[in-house]
């Protein structure tokens, strides 16, 4: 199934690829250190750069992981939160890549290009939400958990960061990991706060579908209460104000059983049904 954000991301990429091969916009749009020695560096490269490609492989690869893990992101948080999050880690990756060259471990004349450190930001948030969830990687023998795959991608990357000079950007790669996960303890500690305040009760899920899901019920019954304490309702009236949330308690509760079903046992062990449930409820946030 493809989600919304992800398809546009996809498109948008692969045109500009293609633009590339006709112009050579990515000297222009890709990303330069800030004290350039040849003063390339403009203001809006550090959004630019991330739909910018060194070749088909590079464009392949990058949009094949986008594909994989960003639509099970986007389905559980929602289009607007997954963009969100897909922009803060391509930008943090721009500045830990400026960063990097500010202190001499990169070329200061390098020029960096491609999706990566937001991908990179994807697959962290992946391991995040769903840590048990086994996986193939080739040449691997066997599976292994999202979280130990993501925590030996970034050992890997400081490693050669440190001791390669191989042309990849290594602190592009970590700066999309390092915001991402900065961004999400920031959202847990929110919605726990939000929970807490509306509730009474501090919350234990992070991923913002499940917590957004959980804490709108009591939201709405909280506001109902005060405002049939201040008006004289009808019966019909009271009578919908019902209706609607327990409507509103079921479609969530529903949602909260799929979520704990991915947890448990993965993404691939949904139902048809489920999925369009999921993408759905996503979908409206």
């Amino acid at each position: 199934m493809m989600t919304k954000a992800v398809k546009y991301l996809l498109i948008i990429n692969i045109v500009a690829y293609i633009v590339c091969l006709v112009m050579p916009i990515d000297d222009i749009c890709g990303l330069y250190y800030i004290f350039s020695p040849e003063h390339k560096f403009h203001i809006f490269q550090p959004l630019t750069y991330m739909f910018m490609h060194g070749g088909v492989m590079h464009l392949f690869f990058n949009m094949f992981a986008l594909w994989m893990f960003g639509r099970i992101i986007e389905q559980a948080w929602g289009t607007r939160q997954f963009v969100i999050y897909y922009l803060i880690c391509g930008i943090g990756a721009a500045l830990v890549q400026e960063i990097g060259q500010m202190a001499g471990l990169i070329s200061p004349f390098a020029m960096t290009v491609g999706a990566s450190g937001a991908i990179y930001g994807v697959l962290l948030a992946f391991g995040m939400l769903y840590p048990d969830e086994r996986m193939f990687i080739i040449p691997i023998p066997f599976p292994i958990k999202a979280k130990y795959f993501v925590m030996g991608y970034a050992v890997i990357e400081i490693f050669e960061g440190l001791t390669m000079a191989d042309g990849v950007a290594h602190f592009a790669h970590l700066g999309g990991m390092l915001f991402g996960f900065i961004y999400i303890m920031w959202w847990k500690k929110r919605q726990q706060r939000q929970s807490s305040y509306y509730t009474g009760s501090t919350g234990s899920g992070w991923g913002f579908g499940k917590s957004s899901s959980s804490t709108r019920p009591d939201i709405k019954v909280e506001y109902n209460r005060e405002e049939k304490a201040a008006t004289n309702y009808s019966r019909t009236e009271r009578e919908r104000d019902y209706d609607y949330n327990a409507e509103r308690q079921q479609a969530n509760a529903e949602i909260d059983r799929i979520l704990d079903k991915v947890r448990q046992s993965g993404y691939t062990s949904l139902t048809e049904e489920e999925k369009i449930k999921l993408f759905d409820a996503g979908s409206k946030k």
